[in-house]
């Protein structure tokens, strides 16, 4: 069985959807995602610099966009045993596994992204920091002394800490023993309760939708389980935005559920490389550009 994975938001890079416009799939797909915002992404996913693109309200439909894109050119008519999402890339997994259409995902990323921006400039100075290695109860409890959230538990002892600056500093300054603490440039502190305004205005956004069961099995960010019905992913697709990540949960049942192969969508890497220390011995391709694409399409012959 192999599983799709969408990237969350830091994965973009820039010029990341260069090389892919010279696939016509992929340029005519990206444009019909473009016009399903008011975000010209294809500009952003170009000629836009690092900073540009790491506006939160920039960089997620940007990366939704790509991901269901090359996904699509990937795939074909291959049909995957498994789809997921890391953070806002649930929206490409739930749009690919027929939940909704990638005009209402990209239309549901952008209120997301631009509210998310808002609730960041509303809130006090808030930040994110990554937490690599050491003991998770000893990290749990440091980020609970300081008043951090922990919002994504990605597994292979990675935590990523969220919340007020000042935590997030001390945080860098005092880490737990044998661990790294990553200071993350970020707008803000997502997956916590900084972000609970976005979640009224993103579903107030899916008051609009019309969703279907999903066709493929999808998982959920707020535990790992199987979502099965439309309804019910798009409520779990709204309360993440101000919840953690249990990444490590997902991957924990890819594993019991007997996931073969890994393909992860442009940008990829990020998963991919989550997956080399929890999903050992897995064979996985991430697409960075169409030079990947015979690995996937060799993948997919393989384990789809």
């Amino acid at each position: 069985m192999i599983a799709v994975l969408f990237p969350g938001q830091g994965a973009q890079t820039p010029g990341m959807l260069t090389p892919w416009l010279a696939l016509p799939g992929v340029a005519s797909h990206l444009r019909e995602l473009s016009n399903a915002t008011d975000t010209d992404l294809i500009a952003h996913g170009t000629s836009s610099d690092a900073d540009t693109i790491r506006d939160t309200a920039i960089a997620q439909p940007l990366l939704v966009a790509a991901g269901l894109a090359t996904a699509r050119e990937a795939l074909g008519d291959t049909i995957p045993g498994l789809v997921a999402g890391h953070s806002v890339g649930e929206l490409g997994a739930a749009a690919l596994a027929g939940v909704i259409d990638d005009a209402e995902a990209m239309r549901l990323v952008a209120v997301r992204g631009r509210a998310m921006a808002a609730a960041a400039a509303a809130a006090e100075p808030t930040s994110m920091a990554a937490v690599l290695g050491g003991v998770e109860e000893d990290v749990l409890d440091r980020l609970d002394q300081l008043g951090l959230t922990p919002a994504n538990i990605n597994g292979g002892g990675q935590i990523v800490a969220a919340g007020a600056r000042a935590g997030i500093e001390a945080l860098v300054a005092d880490p737990p023993a044998r661990t790294r603490v990553i200071a993350l440039q970020v707008a803000g502190a997502f997956h916590t309760s900084y972000m609970q305004p976005a979640v009224a205005a993103l579903a107030e956004a899916t008051a609009f939708a019309e969703p279907r069961d999903p066709k493929l099995k999808l998982l959920t960010n707020a535990d790992g389980t199987e979502v099965t019905t439309g309804h019910d992913a798009l409520d779990r697709i709204v309360a993440q935005v101000a919840n953690p990540v249990r990444w490590d949960l997902c991957q924990a049942r890819m594993l019991e559920l007997g996931v073969t192969a890994i393909l992860e969508v442009a940008p990829g890497g990020v998963l991919t490389g989550l997956a080399k220390r929890s999903l050992k011995g897995v064979p996985a391709v991430a697409l960075k550009t169409p030079d990947d694409l015979p690995a996937a399409r060799e993948l997919l012959e393989q384990h789809a």
